[in-house]
């Protein structure tokens, strides 16, 4: 099976319609106001609207009030919902799309808090001190196939490009990659052509591993 590839930190209608049109599957939409990625409602419901509606969106939420997920689901159509703050299990398994968690990997310490959530999916990044993601950092793919063991979809994100999407489906073979800064020319803002590189090596990659 392909992975998924989805771009994260779409701010604008045409970064959406050109990763669509490169081939993602999915299109991250940053609801947290101290991202540089961040997109307000409005400008996320029109984003939504634009794209193709075979396009998976994902509204990013970071310790958010069940209100604001709520209506961002209503508004903007969203598909998934990913969590990146201290969010409880509870509080995840309180929405009415999937969910994902995201964990930012440390060590091996980190895979002992997946199994307390029953998300659709986990998400590992890379852990950085003063960021929630989008830091560019990577981490051990070891881990992530570690934790792909313990029966949940996982999402690969931190520290992925073009260059290295390849190696990183070949290593962990996960249900997703997740890109953001990997893609971008500046915070917030894609590269059309870093995007296409990087679809058509994952996908590659993935047809490759089987």
């Amino acid at each position: 099976m392909s992975a998924v590839v989805k771009i994260c930190g779409i701010t604008g209608p045409a970064d959406g319609i050109a990763a669509a049109e490169a081939g993602a599957d999915a299109l991250g939409l940053m609801f947290y106001d101290q991202s540089p990625r961040r997109v307000s409602m409005t400008a996320a419901a029109e984003i939504a609207r634009e794209v193709p509606p075979y396009i998976i969106k994902v509204g990013v939420f970071v310790d958010a009030s069940e209100e604001l997920v709520m209506r961002a689901i209503q508004e903007c159509g969203l598909n998934v919902v990913q969590f990146h703050g201290a969010e409880t299990p509870e509080y995840c398994a309180s929405f009415p799309v999937m969910t994902i968690k995201a964990f930012r990997v440390r060590g091996q310490e980190t895979l002992a808090e997946l199994p307390e959530y029953a998300t659709d999916a986990w998400l590992l990044d890379a852990y950085a001190a003063d960021k929630l993601g989008g830091t560019g950092a990577k981490f051990n793919w070891e881990l992530a196939r570690d934790a792909a063991r313990l029966g949940r979809p996982i999402f690969l994100a931190g520290g992925l490009t073009p260059e290295n999407v390849g190696d990183a489906i070949r290593q962990v073979r996960p249900y997703a990659v997740d890109v953001s800064s990997g893609v971008e020319s500046a915070p917030g803002r894609k590269d059309a052509a870093k995007v296409r590189a990087f679809v058509i090596a994952a996908k590659q990659a993935s047809q490759a591993a089987g």
